[in-house]
């Protein structure tokens, strides 16, 4: 595919995209000048391809039937996008995926995280980590991946596009589908994978009966439970599946209005507010990725604090699977249109600093981050309100007498975050968002608020799996994939890691 760059003002790039087809865009901000980078498609002469040719991008997946005609069946654990993807691969190759959930379809699953958010209960197996789709179906849906491997991201970006995504994530950097969207998607890939004889069981976890059933056939089994199944953690650790304690991340997210971080990021500090929308308008509201390295707390050595899952114009969400746990994340609708700007801000982790729980073995990070939500909910007020603190009060270490609107829909309480956090996470973040305030002056205010805890970045646990098979050292049957295995972060990655699997499965029986 041949094509041009070019590097233009926001208003230029608009008219190019409403003329030509667009194959890559970002927007660049890091200089004052705020421009769009373009890559259009062009044809073998050099012209540019206008918007409107009957040119396919590329070539849709062809998926077959398994109903009668098949080479085998392939049990998958896990409805989330590792387990939807290698069951899309499964079928292209003539292999019947036959999935089991254990929350629910997405169209039940809305009416238990409407009741969470109404601060009515949490439903343990149905909720924003549990359910079709996996935990990314409710909290924003961004496309995101630092996988090397552009061929294999754009199959994956191109069968969300297949189900119904728009034509952005074809060619976005940072595409995004949506919190309102991507439950459509995840529904038809859903209804594909039936139509064409594979099955789908929802309310179904992997209890023991299953997991000897599936011992005893030793027949594929794709594992692709997610990041915050702690049950099936211990499950497997007591059938003596290989495991390993890993490095994760955990802190808070911060909200901001999203006026003050379009100002900031696009250097609109002294603009009109009519400038402001002007911009927003042609380029989408600003995200921004921040990082620092603060010393630790003896200061002998250095941690990473990061910014993680940024949402603009989003809200905040809560993100347990635990009664007696506050956890929160992030998400954005398409238009992503709220007035809030939010984004968890991370302290990096590694396996030493989950010692005062080293009698639980591998399972050490489970039992910390267990803890620390029980820590916010002790903090909070049942069942889901969540503690907050202004961002310069957690910063200065003083209370907060009032907190500024949020979007967290449960409520937010004051709480002394500084005070009661892991002096692991909280010193870190007070010196991280020092850093970041120095950087972009005006990004510590009284106007953004902290709200804790931000737990769920990854899992605290890998399953140990072949670099060649891909599969499990201890039970050669077993695939153990995506975020909940500990080798994926995200949608996009999770997905490519289920395809993956799939055709080390493919390869295995050629």
């Amino acid at each position: 595919m041949l094509e041009q760059t070019f590097i233009l003002t926001p208003e230029q790039a608009q008219q190019m995209e409403r003329t030509y087809r667009v194959v890559r865009r970002s927007v660049d901000a890091r200089q004052r000048q705020l421009r769009v980078q373009l890559s259009l498609l062009c044809d073998p002469h050099g012209q540019l391809v206008p918007l409107d040719a009957p040119i396919p991008l590329y070539e849709k997946p062809v998926f077959k039937d398994v109903h009668a005609d098949q080479k085998g069946e392939v049990v998958i654990v896990g409805a989330g996008p590792a387990g939807l993807f290698a069951a899309l691969r499964l079928l292209q190759e003539g292999y019947k995926p036959i999935l089991f959930e254990r929350g629910k379809a997405v169209s039940e699953r809305k009416v238990d995280i409407a009741r969470l958010c109404r601060n009515e209960g949490l439903n343990p197996e149905s909720n924003y980590c549990f359910g079709e789709g996996g935990a990314g179906t409710f909290s924003d849906g961004k496309l995101f991946s630092r996988s090397k491997k552009r061929g294999d991201m754009q199959r994956v970006m191109e069968w969300f596009h297949y189900f119904g995504a728009s034509d952005t994530v074809l060619y976005e950097t940072h595409a995004h589908i949506g919190s309102d969207r991507l439950p459509q998607i995840i529904r038809r890939i859903r209804e594909a994978i039936c139509e064409r004889g594979g099955e789908v069981h929802f309310s179904t976890p992997m209890d023991l009966a299953l997991w000897n059933e599936w011992k005893r056939a030793q027949r594929p089994v794709i594992l692709a439970i997610g990041h915050s199944a702690h049950d099936t953690y211990r499950m497997l650790h007591a059938e003596q599946v290989t495991m390993s304690a890993k490095g994760t991340a955990m802190g808070v997210r911060v909200e901001h209005p999203q006026e003050l971080i379009d100002r900031l990021m696009y250097h609109l500090q002294h603009a009109s507010l009519q400038e402001v929308e002007r911009v927003t308008q042609l380029v989408g509201h600003a995200a921004y990725s921040l990082v620092t390295q603060v010393k630790t707390a003896d200061g002998a050595a250095t941690r990473g604090v990061y910014s993680f899952c940024m949402c603009p114009g989003g809200h905040i969400l809560p993100a347990g699977s635990q009664a007696d746990g506050c956890v929160v994340n992030g998400m954005s609708n398409s238009l992503r249109n709220s007035p809030y700007a939010n984004s968890g801000i991370v302290v990096a982790l590694q396996p030493e600093d989950y010692a005062p729980f080293r009698k639980e073995g591998v399972l050490a990070g489970v039992a910390y981050q267990e803890a620390l939500e029980h820590l916010a909910f002790q903090h909070g007020r049942m069942p889901s309100v969540a503690p907050a603190q202004r961002l310069t009060d957690f910063v200065d270490g003083r209370s907060s007498k009032t907190l500024p609107a949020c979007s967290y829909l449960p409520g937010i309480v004051p709480s002394r975050l500084d005070e009661w956090l892991p002096v692991t996470i909280g010193k870190s973040l007070q010196q991280g968002f020092r850093d970041f305030g120095r950087k972009y002056v005006g990004y510590l205010t009284r106007e953004a608020v902290i709200v804790g805890v931000e737990s769920r970045s990854s899992s605290p646990v890998r399953i140990e799996r072949d670099r060649e098979t891909w599969q499990s050292l201890s039970h050669p049957w077993l695939y153990p994939v995506g975020e909940g295995a500990g080798y994926a972060g995200g949608i996009t990655s999770s997905a490519l890691d289920g395809i993956r699997a799939a055709e080390a499965i493919i390869q295995a029986n050629r």
